[in-house]
C-alpha cells in the first residue's frame, strides 16, 4: 500500500502529518481514510508527541472526496457503504478528540472533507491563495459527518449558506466566518506556525489536554454513539441514491446535473 499519509516527529515532539496524494489534489478515498486513522492512533500512543501539524503535498491542501471513488462505492452494498462512512466519521472523530493540539496549514483548495479537517483542528492557518467550499451537495451527496464541526466553527447561519450553495470563498472570508484563524503570505506562514508552536510548547501538556477535552464537551462535539450512528447512516444512504450517481456523473461528463434548470 502506498503511503498517502506521511508523518515524522522532531526532537521537540512536533509531528508533521502530510496528506500525500498530490496527483489527485489529496482527495480522500478509503486508503487515505484508513491511513489517517492509523497515523493518529500511533501519534496518540506516542508520549513524546506534543503537537500535530497537518498539511498537504502538491498544489492543494485537500480537495474533498475522490469523486470517481464515490461513484464506484455508491454501487456497493449498504453494509459496505456504512462501513466506509463509519471510517470517514472515525477519522474526523479521531482528529477532533486527539488530546494534543492540532494545527492545519491550508494552501490551494480546501473543499468538502478538507473543510471538515479544518473545522476539527484546533488552530488553522491559511495562505492567501486558499479557496474553500463545502461542496458535497453540488454532487448529490451531503456533508453530514462534518456538519457538527462546521456548525461549531463557522456557525449555523454560515453553514446554511455555504453548505447549500456550495460556492467557493477565499481565505479572508474563511477567517471572517471563523474557519481559519490567520491568513498569511506564503513567505510568512512558516513564521506564524513556528510562533504558535512556541506558545503551545510553553503550556503544560496535561492542562492543554484537559482544557481541550472540556471545550469539546461543552460544545457538544463529544458525540454519543447514537448520534455518531445517525450521522454515518444518513451519510452512507445519501451516497447510494440516484441523485448522488447523477451528480457524480455530471462531474465526470463536465455538464450540469439534471436537477439544474436554466
Amino acid at each position: 500500500m502506498n503511503d498517502v499519509v506521511l508523518y515524522e516527529i522532531d526532537k521537540r515532539g512536533i509531528a508533521e502529518v502530510k496528506l500525500n496524494r498530490p496527483e489527485k489534489n489529496n482527495a480522500y478515498n478509503s486508503e487515505m481514510i484508513n491511513q489517517l486513522i492509523d497515523v493518529f492512533k500511533k501519534l496518540n500512543l506516542n508520549e513524546s508527541v506534543r503537537i500535530v501539524v497537518i498539511s498537504g503535498n502538491g498544489k492543494h491542501f485537500q480537495a474533498g472526496a475522490d469523486l470517481e471513488w464515490l461513484k464506484l462505492i455508491g454501487k456497493l452494498s449498504h453494509e459496505k457503504n456504512y462501513e466506509i462512512s463509519k471510517n470517514t466519521a472515525e477519522a474526523i472523530r479521531g482528529l477532533t478528540l486527539f488530546p494534543k493540539p492540532t494545527i492545519s496549514i491550508i494552501h490551494g483548495g480546501c473543499f468538502g472533507g478538507g473543510t471538515g479537517i479544518a473545522a476539527a483542528s484546533d488552530i488553522v492557518l491559511a495562505s492567501k491563495n486558499s479557496l474553500f467550499s463545502i461542496s458535497e451537495a453540488r454532487w448529490g451527496v451531503m456533508a453530514g459527518i462534518i456538519i457538527p464541526h462546521l456548525n461549531n466553527s463557522i456557525g449555523i447561519r454560515n453553514v446554511r449558506r455555504y453548505a447549500l450553495t456550495c460556492e467557493r470563498f477565499d481565505a479572508n472570508e474563511a477567517k471572517r466566518i471563523g474557519l481559519v484563524h490567520e491568513v498569511c503570505d506564503d513567505n510568512e506562514i512558516d513564521d506564524k506556525k513556528n510562533f504558535i508552536i512556541e506558545q503551545l510548547l510553553l503550556s503544560e501538556p496535561n492542562a492543554i489536554k484537559l482544557s481541550k477535552r472540556r471545550s469539546l464537551i461543552e460544545a457538544g462535539l463529544v458525540l454519543s454513539e447514537e448520534k455518531f450512528h445517525e450521522l454515518v447512516e444518513e451519510h452512507s444512504k445519501k451516497r447510494m441514491s440516484d441523485e448522488a450517481y447523477e451528480g457524480l456523473m455530471s462531474f465526470t461528463e463536465k455538464r450540469n446535473p439534471k436537477w439544474y434548470k436554466s
